[in-house]
């Protein structure tokens, strides 16, 4: 999938921010984002309880709302589509808690932009120890476990398949048939596998991490769930590559979400 983009093209960075009850830190987010290398901020509200909405709007930024909560992955799905069809070249995903630092942005994008990679992950487990910056460590021996699982049956090298910051390249996001994806966080790592196979080139940047109360975090019993929905996953695309139970979800395709 190597492209690069070229020194005449306009680059159109688009930062999408998948949002619920976001109120009280979306500020932070923006103050710390360097908006000058954006062309658009793009927030999807997925049913928020606070003023999330009306704060956005204030704030300048596009915003498209779900009339309920629907998940995190569908959240992500409408992000990337109104991105696609707002001619951005690159979509970073940049979450409105404020638990990843957004002034990294240049560092996620630099990779895509040179022709180095088309997805670039913000990783907490490359750098400073995530235990040492507040990871729970029953959370941090869960994300070392199955990296380490996913990278075996995906064939990849990765330090973190978990992290919520993300650069994705334009062509990277048409390839992979991502509306197939779960609504739930293992879209997270759907997404992942259908880059493996589409044979995009990954790649990760360091990036430091805050926990404190107003970031979103899974619980205990949420994160369960969300491992034995990888293992799902992992078996299901094992499946796949064997033959034995092809998806559509696996297979590459050309994205509809072309720029009129």
């Amino acid at each position: 999938m190597a492209s690069m983009i070229s020194a005449s093209q306009r680059v159109e960075i688009v930062v999408v921010m998948p949002a619920y009850n976001a109120a009280k830190t979306l500020k932070s987010t923006l103050d710390d984002l360097p908006r000058e290398d954006v062309s658009d901020i793009i927030l999807v509200d997925d049913g928020s309880r606070d003023n999330t909405v009306e704060l956005a709007r204030s704030f300048g930024l596009t915003v498209f709302t779900h009339t309920h909560n629907f998940g995190y992955g569908a959240n992500q799905k409408t992000c990337y589509a109104e991105a696609l069809k707002a001619h951005a070249t690159i979509i970073v995903m940049v979450h409105p808690d404020y638990q990843y630092d957004p002034r990294l942005l240049p560092e996620l994008v630099k990779l895509i932009k040179s022709g180095e990679a088309d997805v670039v992950f913000g990783s907490r487990m490359m750098g400073v120890s995530a235990l040492a910056q507040g990871m729970p460590w029953w959370k941090y021996y869960a994300n070392r476990f199955l990296t380490a699982l996913e990278n075996f049956v995906f064939g990849l090298r990765l330090s973190e398949f978990h992290t919520g910051y993300r650069a994705y390249s334009r062509q990277a996001l048409e390839q992979v048939n991502f509306l197939a994806n779960d609504d739930g966080f293992i879209f997270d790592q759907e997404i992942i596998a259908q880059f493996a196979e589409s044979g995009a080139r990954l790649a990760e940047v360091p990036v430091p991490v805050r926990y404190f109360p107003e970031a979103s975090s899974a619980s205990f019993f949420a994160s369960v769930w969300y491992g034995l929905g990888i293992l799902w996953l992992l078996l299901r695309y094992l499946l796949h590559r064997a033959n034995l139970w092809r998806s559509m979800q696996f297979v590459a395709h050309t994205s509809r979400y072309h720029p009129a």
